[in-house]
């Protein structure tokens, strides 16, 4: 039931008010950190995959959260789908780029040079 009532709010554009037991447990110790911090990213305010690493403490490892974020057994509750390329572009996504696309347009971020 948390589950159901979660993904209602996701993909109602809101913030879940109760989500279910996450069991992140099969991550390395940098993935978790990673998959920690999507959890803090306010909806419709997407960070870069640069941006993500400064806050988990690699300011360096760009290409490492986007593997990381690649790896999230969660991914539509633990919001991977908003981490974008430092150029506005999408980045990449393990539920395919148009699942990437529709969920930050419910959650009212568009990309630039997107039709709508």
């Amino acid at each position: 039931i948390a589950t159901e009532s979660a993904l209602r709010d996701i993909f109602n554009g809101k913030k879940p008010t109760r989500l279910p037991r996450l069991d992140l447990s099969g991550g390395t110790d940098f993935q978790r950190a990673v998959w920690s911090a999507l959890t803090e990213i306010p909806i419709g305010r997407p960070v870069t995959y640069g941006e993500l690493a400064d806050r988990v403490g690699q300011p360096r490892g760009a290409r490492a959260v986007g593997r990381a974020c690649g790896a999230n057994p969660i991914p539509v509750i633990v919001p991977c789908h908003r981490v974008i390329a430092a150029d506005g572009g999408i980045g990449g996504f393990s539920g395919g780029l148009p699942w990437k696309i529709r969920l930050l347009e419910i959650e009212g971020f568009y990309l630039p040079n997107r039709s709508r």
